[in-house]
């Protein structure tokens, strides 16, 4: 299964971009879908959910505020609004579907992942 992760860039601190992920409509139907990020030297962490009807969202307490995840059921595709982006939100950025219908903060509960996009925030 194919995740498509795009959006990435160069930004300076205070901007803001929009990643996107799309997948075949199969994977992304019925399931929930996070985003998480890795950047050098550090263990992947969680970024943000959101479940399969799109109402229920969770966040990392340090994206909190600034960053909004939400789905297209009908372009089969998820998106992070990342505002007021920090130095400290330099990393690649994957997203992945859950393996239920929900959204969780363990990335051991997802089935697919994408090949990740790169957000790099300059001070």
């Amino acid at each position: 299964v194919q995740l498509q992760a795009s959006g990435g860039g160069l930004v300076q601190a205070g901007g803001s971009l929009r990643l996107t992920c799309a997948a075949p409509r199969r994977t992304f139907s019925n399931n929930g879908v996070g985003w998480f990020r890795q950047s050098p030297g550090k263990e992947r962490e969680f970024v943000a959910g959101i479940n399969w009807r799109g109402g229920n969202t969770i966040y990392a307490d340090s994206v909190k505020g600034r960053f909004t995840i939400s789905r297209d059921s009908g372009k089969n595709t998820v998106y992070l609004q990342m505002n007021s982006l920090k130095p400290e939100d330099t990393a690649i950025y994957y997203c992945a579907t859950s393996r239920t219908a929900y959204a969780s903060r363990d990335d051991a509960t997802y089935a697919y992942w994408g090949q990740g996009t790169q957000v790099t925030v300059s001070s």
